[in-house]
């Protein structure tokens, strides 16, 4: 697993020449791509979502499509069409910038519920139809989608199927005074993207992907990540709790998560320190949380304080 914390902190050291004061958000998209899961993005406009996801991709080295999500967006602008030939007088399939490693699906809650669902395929199964014919997604594949979570005007919530299926959601925030100062400094005058060096690639990236199902959790740590998520669903406040896909992937998550640390054991820590990002997009609030004033986030705080963790790290390394 040394192997993949060196590559961790060089990708982080990489992509910081552009996105600054940001490290934490850094290792976590990292963390979503070793694990094969999506990211969301939620944050205001003009802090740097769009610069983040494409140094995200240069130091990756991998493919990269972007769409600009509007509200005329059309289903085959994503996942491609079959295209009649004159001279051929056939049909061939013209693919849409969904065949790419990583999507960055730009403003994703400004298109229609329809346009929206065209992603529910690619993102579950890694695979798209198109007039009854399957066809595969480059390996790895990952979506960054961003939105604005404050402008409501022509926007399309997403629907909760489709936030469960993002691993995590982020917010990058503004810069403090430094950081700014910084940024200034750095890319003020442009963006140098081209500065950037790729770091891996799409096939080491895979391997990766597979060594990190090596990495162990005791039955004491499964039973946390399933009390956790347990929580959830006794909660008075939440309507919808997380589903068995939240329970995977903090599963995932947490291997990823242990690997980037040098470790081949996953720890209560890693669970604690990931389930702020995971859990709070896949629960629906009921009314009576929020006339109490509760959040998503508030809530899987409390829950966190409350439930205790399992106990030493030797048995979380040796014992079931």
């Amino acid at each position: 697993m040394q192997r993949i914390k060196k590559r961790t902190d060089q990708i982080v050291t990489e992509a910081s020449k552009i996105i600054i004061g940001k490290e934490e958000q850094l290792r976590l998209v990292v963390m979503a791509v070793f694990c094969g899961g999506h990211v969301l993005l939620d944050d205001l406009p003009g802090v740097g979502k769009t610069t983040f996801v494409k140094t995200i991709s240069r130091v990756l080295g991998c493919s990269f499509s972007r769409v600009q999500f509007t509200p005329d967006l059309l289903p085959s602008d994503i996942i491609g069409m079959n295209v009649f030939n004159q001279k051929t007088g056939e049909f061939s399939m013209l693919h849409g910038p969904v065949m790419a490693n990583l999507l960055l699906a730009d403003e994703i809650n400004r298109t229609i519920p329809r346009t929206q669902s065209a992603l529910l395929e690619a993102m579950e199964e890694l695979q798209i139809t198109v007039d009854g014919k399957t066809y595969p997604l480059p390996a790895p594949f990952l979506v960054l989608a961003t939105q604005n979570p404050v402008e409501m005007e022509s926007t399309f919530p997403l629907p909760i199927a489709q936030m469960d299926r993002f691993l995590v959601r982020l917010s990058l925030g503004y810069p403090g005074h430094s950081e700014e100062i910084r940024m200034l400094r750095a890319v003020g005058d442009e963006i140098p993207f081209h500065t950037l060096q790729p770091l891996l690639s799409p096939e080491e990236i895979t391997d990766i992907q597979q060594e990190i199902r090596s990495v162990h959790i005791s039955d004491k740590v499964l039973e946390y990540i399933v009390s956790l998520v347990e929580a959830t669903r006794q909660n008075n406040y939440i309507r919808l709790p997380v589903s068995p896909r939240g329970t995977r992937s903090l599963y995932r998550a947490g291997k990823a998560l242990a690997a980037m640390n040098g470790r081949n054991f996953v720890t209560p820590d890693d669970i604690k320190s990931l389930a702020p990002h995971i859990l709070p997009h896949r629960i629906t609030l009921a009314n009576e949380a929020r006339i109490n004033g509760k959040t998503p986030e508030s809530i899987i705080a409390e829950i966190l304080a409350h439930l205790s963790a399992p106990g030493n790290k030797g048995e979380m390394l040796h014992g079931t």
